[in-house]
């Protein structure tokens, strides 16, 4: 059975530090313990500092939006109200330290991901 997961990134190669800040979900499609299928999506995010994207209307429920065929979001780091929204979506954001892209979705696949929390702030 295949599984969607987003990863959020600035550049498409690693996982971004910090889920609001990144402009990209790198959307991937794994399927036996492989990636089978890759697409970067644009998403809400904050361009820094306490502003908005998109004349400071976005929302941490908007900046999912792109994500809600998936099954995981993945970030490096998140604050708690960002992280309280994934899981409204019945989405489940997972905190990593693993910085490429590829490591961690195989990681996922493995099942051995581990969800650093303390990452939210």
């Amino acid at each position: 059975m295949s599984t969607k997961i987003a990863v959020a990134t600035e550049d498409g190669v690693h996982v971004s530090a910090h889920f609001g800040r990144a402009p990209y979900f790198e959307v991937l499609t794994i399927d036996g313990g492989k990636i089978v299928a890759r697409e970067r999506r644009e998403k809400a995010h904050h361009q820094g500092g306490h502003e908005h994207a998109h004349g400071g209307h976005a929302t941490h429920a908007s900046m999912v939006d792109a994500a809600r065929d998936c099954t995981v979001v993945i970030a490096g780091g998140m604050g708690k109200p960002a992280y309280a929204s994934i899981q409204a979506a019945n989405l489940t954001p997972i905190l990593t330290d693993i910085r490429e892209i590829e490591s961690v979705a195989l990681t996922y696949a493995t099942g051995k991901l581990v969800n650093r929390i303390e990452r939210a702030h």
